[in-house]
């Protein structure tokens, strides 16, 4: 990737190809002289700004976005879909996706099969233990865990308005005693919650790019003897200690580090 972009969230690199693309499609179509309909103009439109993605080095999952996006656009153009529903769709996925332009961390929701999983690494429920979910989107985590072992405390942390209030409302509605969710960033310091030295088993499903800085954040936090555990993504140069493959629909695997 060409150095000025590799400074941009790929969201904005994204879209400045897609710009890029626009105006060279454009180009060409006045200078050849050549009658193009809207959807065939938008396919040529997608097809530059793919190529101009998979050359510029965004994630591989970024190629069919920018291959549909002109020719979903035309498409939803020519339904003559009244402008509410666009609104109202833009307001529930800012809600849901409030920061993934930041974080580079989407909503990514585990399985029951994981989260039955996590059951075994749980201390002895004796010992009143402390579990936190990082990013704990709609809280399924969080109140598996709180009816699996009543004994612990489990805390969540999450930064989208929408998967926040709706797991603030499961907790609440549910009856849950042993578990809380906050609103906020992970880096958040001043989150009392994300003080990582405060819990036995440390759970995050987030992404590629924030794994690093977590693993620093997880190796000066946490207590020797607790247990960290990343859902699917893996830390960059360090080996796990054990890893446990999901036969569910994500092939999900669990990767375990004792501190």
């Amino acid at each position: 990737m060409p150095a000025p972009l590799k400074k941009l969230p790929p969201a904005v690199t994204a879209l400045l190809l897609q710009f890029a693309a626009f105006a060279l499609t454009m180009l060409g179509v006045r200078l050849s002289g050549l009658q193009s309909s809207p959807l065939i103009f938008a396919l040529l439109c997608g097809l530059l700004a793919a190529a101009f993605t998979y050359f510029a080095g965004l994630a591989r999952w970024w190629l069919p976005i920018q291959l549909l996006f002109a020719p979903a656009l035309v498409a939803m153009l020519a339904l003559n879909i009244p402008p509410d529903v666009f609104l109202v769709a833009f307001l529930i996925l800012l809600a849901v996706y409030w920061s993934t332009f930041r974080t580079q961390v989407p909503l990514y929701l585990s399985s029951n099969k994981v989260w039955r999983a996590l059951e075994g690494f749980l201390p002895d429920a004796k010992t009143g233990f402390r579990f936190i979910d990082l990013g704990s989107g709609l809280g399924g985590v969080l109140t598996h865990l709180a009816r699996a072992q009543p004994d612990g405390y489990y805390s969540g942390v999450e930064s989208a308005p929408l998967p926040f209030l709706w797991s603030w409302l499961r907790i609440k509605l549910g009856g849950y005693r042993n578990c809380n969710v906050q609103w906020g960033s992970i880096w958040d310091d001043n989150l009392a919650a994300c003080n990582l030295a405060q819990y036995d088993v440390v759970f995050a499903y987030l992404s590629p790019v924030p794994m690093e800085r977590l693993w620093r954040k997880a190796r000066a936090e946490m207590r020797p003897g607790t247990i960290f555990i990343s859902s699917t993504f893996a830390v960059p140069g360090q080996s796990p200690h054990e890893t446990v493959q999901m036969d569910d629909l994500h092939r999900s695997t669990l990767l375990i580090w004792r501190m």
